[in-house]
Formats: structure tokens, sequence, C-alpha cells
């Protein structure tokens, strides 16, 4: 899997469980969805993830 491919599922993946949570635990889960908003709209703009590195380190290429 290409690491570009891999952080998209990842985040799209960690925003459905935070939603789900939201509906099914408590309101506070949308704090997780968004610290990933966040956490995406700061690595747009610094061009550094903390997920892409750590993609990197288990071997995913570009």
């Amino acid at each position: 899997m290409i690491k570009n491919d891999a952080l998209r599922l990842i985040a799209g993946t960690m925003i459905l469980i935070s939603l789900i949570l939201t509906v099914t635990l408590s309101i506070n889960w949308l704090w997780f969805t968004a610290f990933i908003a966040v956490n995406l709209i700061q690595s747009s703009l610094t061009k550094w993830c903390p997920m892409m590195v750590l993609l990197e380190k288990i071997g995913l290429k570009d």
C-alpha cells in the first residue's frame, strides 16, 4: 500500500470510529474528531504529519 493511501484510510477510519463512539457513548468523542481535523489542517500547512513518520517506519513507501 502507498503511504498517502494508508494515511487517508487511517484518518477516515478514525473519524468514522469517533462518530460512532459519539452517537453510542458520549458527545465528548467529538473532541477526538476535532483533533483529527486539526492535525489534517496542520499537516497541510507544514507538510509534516506524525502518522506519515510512523508509516515510513513500518516500511510504506511513497
